[in-house]
């Protein structure tokens, strides 16, 4: 299958870059490579972007679609949180930009195999985005506790049915292991209200959405390494972060104040003592959102937001 996926919220990260075009950018969820390609075709030979994912259908299609830029291009297989590890392996100490779409790529959502989609009944549950990860969907399925699974859909998935969700998958799973989206889905499915299912989208909705992320570990990636990308930066390097859905936001606009504002005195104090110094001041004071069109050409842009921070 190829790899398809529509790069979203494209012109207004790409405008958000400042991009210099003898600067060295860093794509770290690479995807098939569409905000990569629009960073690369405004590079001279004398720029340089280090595209990073660890999905390797993505890489292969990224590859063949980025070819065309040569050695301007360097791609690594791993994941974003190993982003300064490896560009000290290449020789890289600081760059100008950073690029992070924090969203599930068409790709792996419209491949059945790959299980990040409750809309196709019979796949099998992985969705890992790094196949190498020993932990799918499938193990923590079926192998967590019911209070880990509950806190899980609680505080990933934000479903108020967390608890009765878990129950149910806890009782089916006592009788056969769940193997399938399928299975999956017609156990939420009867732990949450017919009355609510009707009105409220899909019921699996939510609890995939916070199994992927647990299956993924992506929010603690994003907020233990968000601070150590900001410090990559060169001065007047900007790291611009496209996130999906309200948790992956609140981590990067708190963190992103943070960096702008790390004062920890007391407000009456009339002089700062902490010893903390900004580190450069956030862009987007309000996230940049799709326009009517974007959202209208592709529907999964519809939670899409853009928060930019530019260093010191």
């Amino acid at each position: 299958m190829e790899f398809n996926h529509t790069s979203v919220l494209l012109t207004e990260t790409i405008e958000n870059l400042n991009i210099k075009p003898d600067g060295i950018y860093v794509d770290g969820t690479l995807g098939g490579g569409g905000h990569s390609y629009e960073v690369l075709k405004r590079l001279s030979p004398q720029g340089r972007l280090i595209g990073i994912d660890q999905d390797a259908d993505a890489i292969a299609a990224a590859g063949e679609r980025l070819k065309e830029f040569g050695d301007r291009l360097t791609i690594i297989r791993s994941n974003y949180a190993d982003m300064k590890k490896e560009l000290e392996r290449i020789g890289v100490a600081s760059v100008d930009g950073i690029v992070l779409d924090l969203g599930v790529s068409s790709f792996q959502l419209d491949t059945p195999e790959r299980g990040f989609t409750y809309r196709v009944e019979d796949a099998p549950l992985d969705m890992r985005m790094d196949q190498r990860s020993s932990i799918s969907a499938r193990d923590i399925v079926n192998d967590y506790s019911e209070g880990e699974l509950y806190r899980i859909i609680r505080d990933y998935g934000e479903d108020r049915f967390a608890k009765n969700i878990a129950k149910h998958i806890v009782a089916a799973r006592q009788n056969a292991p769940i193997e399938t989206t399928g299975q999956l889905n017609g156990i939420i499915a009867a732990a949450i209200p017919k009355k609510v299912a009707k009105t409220g989208g899909h019921p699996a909705k939510r609890t995939y959405q916070a199994i992927r992320i647990a299956c993924n570990h992506e929010l603690d990636v994003l907020r233990d390494h968000l601070d150590e990308m900001i410090g990559l930066l060169n001065p007047g390097g900007r790291i611009c972060i496209i996130t999906f859905h309200s948790l992956e936001d609140r981590i990067v606009k708190t963190i992103f104040k943070n960096n702008e504002d790390p004062c920890t005195c007391p407000p009456d104090f009339p002089v700062c003592v902490c010893g903390n110094v900004s580190k450069g001041r956030v862009i987007t004071k309000k996230p940049i959102l799709p326009t009517d069109g974007e959202m209208e050409r592709n529907p999964r842009s519809k939670s899409a937001k853009l928060r930019v921070f530019e260093k010191k």
